[in-house]
């Protein structure tokens, strides 16, 4: 008996960390897509943020769940494009962009959530996305997580066409050199700015994609309720080596650490300490990776074509 309840605990915990790392997961998967081209991408706090605002919105008006994903899409790569802009065309710090961008996305989300809701801290209930039984794994918690769930599913499949994307396919072939060599890639007669900015596009529609899973999965907008996830998914994608691979392990490690910090509150620990516990252990182990983590050797630097 003892036996079957902590495999019943463990599976709960296990179906529990792979809801918690969707987010991550297609956050740090953008942001591959984004540095592999040779664009710092640190907008992904802002576009998860815009994307959960969006998704509420468009389910809100809607009626739909699903017309809340594709508005959270829209409104990432909405968000993608003013980074692209300002930083493949105007060339702009890429850093000093994107932190504009998360800052500009607290503001005018905040701002739209009292114009809409007339509210302050949150939107009503939404509407989540249906979730379907898969007949025989009633019994184990993980897999019918990850099978019976549209979104976490999709964040899977994801991660196994972008792996293939970036190194099975001419596309990847040519983002990947824009990103190490995009003279070399140019005199090829590939188009650097073009490629660049479908990278980052690519980023703004797969950061949506977890912005929109977050309000549907806890059934509203909070304010603020990325909550810097985009900054972890950042650091997810630095430990696996700006690798869709690499970068999904990570993320199932901070979300394990979420899960955690969640099981342990109103026990003897004090709430500030267990509240630390994914942002140490991001700190730890990008302390212990970054070194032995080389990036793209021209990201975050603008391309000038040469006359």
């Amino acid at each position: 008996m003892s036996g079957l309840l902590d495999a019943a605990v463990l599976g709960a915990l296990l179906a529990q960390m792979l809801r918690i790392s969707v987010p991550y997961a297609f956050a740090s998967l953008g942001g591959t897509f984004s540095e592999r081209g040779g664009t710092v991408n640190i907008a992904l706090e802002g576009i998860l943020l815009n994307g959960a605002f969006a998704a509420a919105v468009g389910t809100w008006f809607g009626h739909s769940p699903w017309l809340g994903v594709l508005c959270g899409m829209g409104a990432g790569l909405a968000t993608a494009l003013v980074h692209a802009v300002a930083c493949i065309t105007f060339r702009a710090d890429q850093i000093v962009s994107g932190v504009a961008l998360n800052l500009l996305s607290v503001g005018l989300t905040k701002f739209l959530l009292k114009v809409i809701f007339d509210s302050t801290s949150n939107s009503p209930r939404i509407e989540g996305l249906p979730e379907w039984h898969v007949p025989g794994l009633a019994g184990i918690a993980p897999l019918q997580t990850l099978l019976g769930t549209p979104l976490i599913l999709l964040a899977a499949v994801c991660v196994l066409a972008g792996a293939r994307v970036l190194f099975r396919t001419p596309f990847g072939l040519r983002l990947r050199a824009c990103g190490e060599h995009p003279e070399a890639a140019d005199a090829m007669g590939v188009s650097v700015t073009g490629t660049r900015y479908a990278g980052v596009l690519i980023s703004g529609a797969l950061g949506g994609l977890g912005g929109a899973w977050l309000a549907l999965d806890q059934h509203s907008f909070t304010d603020g309720m990325s909550g810097g996830r985009g900054y972890i998914a950042l650091a997810a994608m630095i430990v696996g080596k700006w690798n869709p691979w690499g970068a999904a392990g990570a993320c199932l490690l901070f979300g394990l650490a979420e899960t955690l910090q969640l099981r342990l509150q109103g026990g003897r620990v004090p709430t500030q300490f267990i509240q630390m516990i994914p942002y140490v252990l991001t700190i730890v182990v990008l302390a212990g990776f970054i070194g032995r983590s080389v990036p793209p050797r021209m990201d975050g630097v603008p391309y000038r074509k040469e006359q």
